[in-house]
């Protein structure tokens, strides 16, 4: 295995696991939207770039959802919204 296949299976477990840990804490989510920086990342270098756009575009969404997320936790409320429930 090279080096730059050990990262690109770092940042994918690194987003698979914070991302099963999102509701656990908002920094779980700050945590994922590094982890896509870093897929991103690995998707440039390995020349895939549609990878590498999208996983950017992922990261900049989860960083923007985490001040929410905050709020929410704050107020003891859920961190996830689901349809229909309420």
């Amino acid at each position: 295995m090279d080096l730059l296949t050990a990262f690109g299976l770092f940042a994918v477990t690194a987003m698979l696991v914070c991302y099963a840990l999102e509701d656990r804490s908002a920094w779980f989510v700050l945590a994922f939207a590094g982890a896509c920086a870093l897929g991103s990342v690995y998707g440039f270098l390995q020349g895939a770039w549609p990878l590498g756009v999208v996983d950017a575009i992922r990261a900049i969404v989860t960083a923007r959802r985490r001040p929410r997320l905050d709020r929410a936790l704050r107020r003891g409320g859920n961190t996830r919204q689901r349809k229909g429930a309420g």
